[in-house]
């Protein structure tokens, strides 16, 4: 069964997930996981970039590339209005902006990049050499 959303839904999806990310990079981690920031900032743009990926680029390294960017810009936007929210309300409701969690969130991206641009690399040769197949199979007949 392949489920076929159309692009309002696929923004729609993205626009509330997005929405949800934000909040919660906005509140405070609990306390049991603080010990694991730089790797849960890494896993969730691993995974972000993963979703926005699959919803929207498929195969087109045009649209993987704005997907990316993106997905950075985001992550530095976030991290400044952490900050910016601790001195708009007086007190800290989260941490502050922190650079190691900017290199964390480029280290998901990158590792989810080399994954699809590896993954993009077989689909080509596949259909390359299942369209060879069926070419020698359809001049032997």
């Amino acid at each position: 069964m392949k489920l076929h959303l159309t692009n309002g839904y696929k923004f729609l999806l993205a626009f509330v997930l997005g929405t949800i990310a934000v909040i919660g990079f906005m509140v405070k981690l609990p306390s049991v996981f603080r010990h694991y920031d730089k790797e849960l900032h890494t896993l969730f743009y691993f995974l972000a970039a993963a979703l926005l990926n699959l919803l929207f680029s498929k195969r087109n390294i045009i649209i993987h590339a704005l997907v990316f960017a993106l997905l950075y810009g985001g992550s530095i936007f976030i991290e400044h209005a952490q900050e910016y929210s601790n001195k708009l309300l007086g007190k800290r409701i989260h941490g502050r902006y922190d650079p190691e969690d900017v290199t964390a969130n480029l280290k998901g991206l990158i590792a989810f990049s080399i994954l699809w641009v590896i993954c993009v690399f077989i689909s080509y040769l596949w259909q390359f050499f299942t369209a060879k197949k069926k070419e020698e199979e359809s001049m032997s007949i």
